[in-house]
């Protein structure tokens, strides 16, 4: 395809990564990762995110509260905290090693080695990025489950519930994969863009251009 070429191939990887980080960012800090409603009581819901929960009720509206202490967090709930924290700042710092390796970015000019460096980094960082977001949200999504379907709860108990924020981060994930993964893909196809013209050896083109040197003569 035409317009399918290395230049075009960088900047969709940076928008992608780019989007990957900015919900992985704003899925960090939302209060939306678990849902809990009472059939008991049912003007009441309750949410919980990595920093703080929060509870909605139809006459005060929605009151948030932070976790006393790290310390007694749930391992899950420390764990994940840790990881996304450690997403943002490498999916951070992909965005700023793969800039400068942009064609047509007025930065390490006449060094396309380098430039090709930074993009080989800047896809090792989103990958990073995108696996330190999936695996916090997909293990508590499984403690979710786990605990959903655990027998020594009573049924009139109610249970936490996924919430959009799972599915936000899961998103987000999944685009710093893709990002990281087209940033490989440009540097193949800048790579092969600027592979040496190849010379012919075969005896047919061999011979077509001794008959065409003859023809020049004559």
């Amino acid at each position: 395809m035409v317009f399918l070429t290395a230049i075009v191939m960088q900047r969709t990887a940076l928008f992608v990564t780019f989007g990957g980080l900015v919900t992985s960012l704003i899925t960090t800090f939302l209060p939306l990762w678990k849902t809990m409603n009472s059939d008991l009581n049912e003007v009441e819901n309750w949410f919980s995110g990595l920093w703080h929960t929060c509870l909605y009720t139809e006459e005060v509206g929605v009151q948030c509260k932070a976790y006393e202490s790290i310390m007694g967090l749930p391992m899950d709930l420390q764990i994940s905290r840790v990881l996304m924290l450690v997403s943002v700042c490498t999916g951070g710092s992909a965005l700023l090693a793969a800039f400068p390796g942009l064609e047509g970015v007025g930065m390490c000019v006449g060094q396309p080695g380098r430039k090709r460096r930074l993009l080989i980094l800047g896809g090792v960082l989103s990958w990073v990025s995108g696996l330190t977001t999936l695996a916090p949200v997909s293990l508590l999504a499984y403690t979710t489950v786990v605990d959903f379907w655990d027998e020594g709860f009573p049924d009139v108990m109610p249970r936490w519930e996924y919430g959009e924020a799972m599915f936000s981060g899961w998103f987000g994930g999944l685009a710093l994969v893709i990002g990281g993964t087209l940033f490989f893909v440009a540097v193949c196809m800048g790579d092969y863009d600027q592979r040496p013209a190849s010379v012919p050896n075969s005896p047919q083109a061999k011979h077509r251009t001794e008959h065409y040197l003859k023809t020049e003569v004559l």
